[in-house]
């Protein structure tokens, strides 16, 4: 079993910036999929950003593309999510998870390993 922890969340004002970090325990992040995901009050989680196993590809959903940048250290065995420019809309519960098939990174079904969540607040 897979335990993954956030970490990095916090109130920050518009147009700042937070780096939220992801570690994992019993397995590398360079063997599975991650991603980060949000939820917001009332609102479904969504797809944030991932990168893929192995080479480490990277994907963004429109909302933070530009903005956002997910990275993995593998000598840490960490994923990280830069976020700048953060904007009010931004502010959800940020969540990591792993997968262990290939397939979807978007999508949140595909996810086998969820961390607790990190809470990020945007204030306008």
């Amino acid at each position: 079993q897979v335990q993954l922890v956030e970490s990095g969340g916090g109130l920050v004002q518009a147009g700042g910036s937070l780096r939220l970090s992801c570690t994992a325990s019993e397995r590398t992040f360079s063997t599975l999929d991650t991603g980060w995901f949000r939820q917001a009050p009332g609102k479904e989680r969504e797809f944030v950003a991932a990168i893929t196993r192995s080479i480490g590809s990277t994907f963004y959903a429109d909302s933070g593309q530009g903005r956002f940048t997910i990275s993995r250290d593998n000598a840490k065995n960490t994923v990280y999510l830069q976020m700048n420019s953060l904007k009010p809309e931004d502010t959800a519960v940020y969540y990591c998870a792993s997968k262990v098939l290939y397939g979807s990174v978007t999508n949140v079904a595909r996810y086998n390993y969820w961390g607790q969540g990190t809470q990020v607040t945007v204030s306008s």
